[in-house]
């Protein structure tokens, strides 16, 4: 087994994507981390116990602390072909209820699970009251007055623009700041309100302080034209606070039909 942690691959190897859940309220985030658990080192645990040799998953991206996904994707090489159904029934069998594996497919040799993925879709969960089975799942507001169509008009503005250093995490270290944000609505169903936004990538903690921002044009803190100025400000401490990190699930995370092998 040889791990390959970029685009070049030896010509024998077989690259895998391996589709998972997971509730991340007991996790330290998805990346592996010195001195605290997480879900990509679990994962890496289960795959090197059934296969007895260190193998190490490529994930598309970092969840933080605390937020869930329903959907993420990660590579693996392997230099045979494996069983997929019987490695997706062994992984689960190994792992913790709260994280499962949905699929393993086969696809081109060079496909990359971060860098090739078009799109990443997030959903953050508002709960307008109490609810004692949703407390790990969502952000529960109670008795708070929220002006959702102002809120929508503000997420709306978010799509005129391309750079979002103002809700990125100060001590990012990225080479753009630009993300093309395809899609940014609140929708509400009976009590539950949900934020759907879907971009190209995302910086760290965008869609929650992006939320945080929105929470404030809802309660009338700030004005449709004070948004735009967070956005041009180009500066963290002029957003709202970033909403709690249990609210918020990556949803789904696209890429092109071509790189699976059907076999």
């Amino acid at each position: 087994m040889v791990y390959i942690c970029n685009r070049t691959k030896i010509a024998f190897q077989l690259r895998y994507f391996i589709e998972l859940a997971y509730k991340g309220t007991n996790y330290h985030g998805w990346q592996l981390q010195p001195s605290s658990i997480s879900v990509q080192e679990l994962i890496n645990k289960a795959f090197t116990t059934i296969f007895r040799t260190p193998i190490n998953v490529v994930g598309a991206g970092r969840t933080d602390t605390g937020v869930h996904a329903e959907q993420l994707f990660a590579h693996v090489d392997f230099e045979k072909k494996i069983d997929t159904k019987d490695v997706v029934y062994k992984l689960n069998s190994i792992l913790p209820n709260d994280i499962v594996i949905e699929n393993i497919r086969k696809v081109t040799d060079t496909t990359h699970a971060r860098f090739d993925a078009t799109s990443r879709s997030y959903e953050y969960r508002i709960f307008l009251g109490r609810n004692p089975f949703l407390i790990d799942t969502t952000w529960q507001l109670n008795n708070k007055k929220l002006n959702i169509v102002k809120m929508n008009e503000a997420s709306q503005i978010l799509l005129t623009y391309t750079n979002f250093k103002c809700f990125s995490r100060t001590n990012s270290n990225v080479k753009t700041y630009n993300c093309a944000v395809r899609k940014a609505e609140w929708i509400l169903t009976n009590k539950m309100l949900i934020f759907h936004i879907t971009a190209d990538r995302f910086l760290r903690n965008m869609v929650r302080a992006i939320v945080g921002t929105l929470i404030e044009v809802g309660i009338e803190k700030i004005t449709i034209e004070e948004f735009k100025q967070i956005i041009d400000s180009k500066d963290r401490c002029n957003a709202g606070t970033s909403a709690p990190a249990k609210g918020l699930f990556l949803t789904q995370v696209r890429y092109p039909k071509t790189i699976f092998i059907h076999e």
